[in-house]
């Protein structure tokens, strides 16, 4: 527990010193960074999209880096077993009684920061396997269940899916992100200080600023982070106007196929109490919610085979519900 207004203003002045320390490595990208740290205090994680040679890889390590917790890297690939990241049964000799017994070694998802680098390279059979480690925050195996230690933040980053040889998320995994977050090109003047920054000797040094204890208040102050009662209105008939079935939205019925479930409210509640808390704010904006809605509902509309061949995006069909339900609410 927070005991003092000192205390606390000295736990969330940690918050720009996390985003400095990795902008010492990472160029730009300041949108990217501000959301990668949202869903690290809201107790989430993260899908970073992106073509090749973006950072996308650098960036997660430098916030491991910056971050003083155990950290993993799995580089996906179409060979890998769900047994390579979970982990998976040994046998064992005791030298003092000669009897055999099994232990369970732990994989590389047993660490608080995990890179899964690529996970569109990998089949849906070894992208389930982190299914019950994102949701549950444990892991069963042969009956045993085994938890991981909190913090657990898991950062997923992946090429398009239109690039050869990659394997789309299944819609149940993807929704266990809470943000799916697109990385664009850099602009002219931050690619020129990439090209200096990382062709020459110097290398920046990233400290830890920040410790898995403090990240767990943080996250337990977000949830104390106030809402009212017409936010969170807002944010319900946002949700179901993405619902074809029950949406009175013209554009929706044209071309979504399917609309965001609840955990789609819950995870833009949060992260916008997150945004809130990042700009030292204790209660909920309108602005806090519109920024959101777009990583929350990128990956949790399927649009129809009609809006993919008009070249119709989930950022388009959001922005259009964004407009359309405060102008319904405000009637």
């Amino acid at each position: 527990m927070i005991n003092t207004e000192a205390a606390l203003q000295a736990l969330l002045g940690k918050l720009p010193l996390l985003k400095n320390e990795i902008g010492k490595q990472i160029v730009g990208q300041d949108e990217v960074l501000e959301e990668i740290i949202i869903a690290l205090l809201a107790g989430g994680h993260c899908l970073l999209e992106g073509v090749p040679g973006l950072a996308k890889t650098l960036m997660v390590r430098t916030l491991a880096r910056a971050v003083d917790l155990p950290f993993r890297r799995i580089q996906f690939t179409p060979d890998l077993m769900p047994t390579d990241i979970i982990g998976t049964e040994i046998l064992e000799e005791d030298v003092s009684t000669g009897k055999r017994f099994f232990k369970f070694n732990k994989g590389p998802l047993f660490a608080n920061i995990v890179l899964a680098d690529e996970i569109n390279r990998t089949p849906p059979k070894t992208q389930s396997a982190l299914l019950e480690a994102m949701q549950e925050f444990e892991i069963t195996y042969a009956g045993q269940t085994h938890k991981l230690e909190r913090p657990f933040f898991i950062l997923a980053t992946q090429n398009p899916i239109e690039q050869a040889g990659t394997y789309p998320l299944p819609e149940a995994q993807l929704d266990r992100f809470l943000l799916y977050i697109k990385i664009g090109y850099p602009s002219a003047s931050e690619e020129t200080a990439i090209l200096g920054n990382t062709t020459g000797t110097r290398q920046a040094a990233i400290s830890p600023v920040i410790s898995g204890a403090e990240i767990l208040q943080l996250q337990s102050m977000v949830r104390e982070v106030t809402i009212s009662a017409g936010l969170i209105e807002y944010v319900t008939a946002l949700i179901r106007d993405t619902r074809p079935a029950t949406t009175g939205n013209a554009y929706v019925k044209e071309w979504v196929g399917w609309g965001a479930g609840p955990r789609a409210g819950q995870a833009l509640i949060l992260t916008a109490k997150a945004r809130a808390l990042l700009k030292g704010r204790y209660a909920v904006t309108y602005e806090d919610i519109q920024v959101m809605a777009y990583p929350v509902l990128r990956h949790r509309m399927l649009l129809n085979f009609k809006a993919e061949a008009e070249q119709i995006t989930t950022d388009m069909v959001a922005a259009e519900l964004l407009a359309s339900v405060k102008r319904n609410l405000s009637a």
